[in-house]
């Protein structure tokens, strides 16, 4: 039964009402349907009208913004494989939740497909790639996200919080290529790819922010996120190429000034004060300055190798991305 309503106000956007269940704060049920009616009106394939495809050649491209697309270009195209393990969890359940994940996956497979057109127009033509043929590893990390989902009535709080932190990472990565590749056209194309990858974080975030108000919700998504998270793509890419990635966009102090944006703007999230992500994994991998733990070792972190914006492949490791 329901005990009490209250409203209250996110830091990052206008009321969001929840409704708590006398059995305590882990049973909160969120109302934002004006919001989503909002996000799905809005839903739609990515807008390409006016992109001048013909004087793409005309424009140097550097090879290392070459091999940021690549890597961003697949991950976007393996969504269909990320969903495909979600809909095996109590995600599916949640109504606003199934509803952004089907809005989800139409937007970000126009992305694959757009930048797949983009690569091909530079010279850079895409290979098919069998997505059937996943890894061991990575069938494992999805069988135990599945587990973890059943046994755990508050696994949609951690599915919001990672996919914040990804698609946060994910639309800096892109607005960073935008700059270094100095491409006209790629940056036109990169700004619309923006817009929805903003709006994919403003749901999660605010998401995250309510089902995360529950303490022992926010205890355990922290738990998980500081022992399992990896960047984007990790696992579904080699690791080789994952750190190239992020040695062309976050590297110097721009790079390291965004990479801190992004661990600020989680670190506002309940139960995430202080919370080590982009920063620390940069100093594991890269050896970056200004970042806590080990510096220039090339040891990985001790985080699952599956990761992307909507997949937990981190919780392999607990039953197992």
């Amino acid at each position: 039964m329901i005990a009490r309503v209250e409203t209250r106000r996110s830091r990052t956007a206008g009321p969001i009402l929840l409704e708590r269940s006398d059995r305590g704060p882990h049973a909160y049920l969120l109302a934002m349907e004006p919001e989503l009616d909002d996000y799905t009106r809005r839903s739609r394939a990515l807008d390409l009208t006016g992109i001048a495809w013909d004087e793409i050649p005309r424009h140097p491209l550097p090879a290392e913004a070459a091999r940021c697309l690549r890597y961003m270009q697949d991950i976007e195209s393996h969504t269909i494989m990320y969903l495909k393990d979600l809909l095996s969890t109590r995600a599916v359940d949640d109504p606003e939740v199934a509803t952004f994940l089907a809005c989800w996956f139409y937007e970000e497979t126009h992305h694959g497909r757009a930048l797949a057109r983009f690569l091909a127009a530079a010279g850079h033509p895409v290979p098919a790639r069998a997505r059937s043929r996943a890894p061991l590893a990575v069938r494992a990390a999805g069988v135990a996200t599945a587990a973890i989902a059943w046994a755990w009535p508050d696994f949609v709080a951690v599915h919001m919080t990672w996919g914040a932190i990804n698609e946060l990472t994910t639309l800096t990565g892109y607005r960073r290529l935008a700059q270094l590749a100095a491409h006209p056209i790629l940056t036109e194309l990169l700004s619309r790819i923006v817009r929805d990858e903003s709006r994919h974080f403003q749901f999660y975030f605010r998401q995250a922010e309510a089902r995360l108000s529950g303490p022992r919700a926010a205890r355990v998504a922290r738990w998980l996120v500081d022992r399992f998270w990896a960047p984007v793509g990790a696992g579904v890419q080699p690791a080789a190429e994952t750190r190239a990635l992020a040695k062309y966009l976050l590297a110097g102090p721009e790079g390291l000034a965004a990479a801190r944006r992004i661990d600020t703007t989680i670190r506002r999230l309940p139960g995430f004060a202080g919370v080590q992500l982009v920063e620390a994994w940069l100093a594991r991998e890269l050896g970056s300055p200004g970042a806590d733990g080990p510096r220039g070792t090339g040891r990985r972190p001790q985080v699952a190798r599956r990761v992307r914006a909507d997949e937990l492949s981190g919780l392999g490791a607990l039953g197992g991305s």
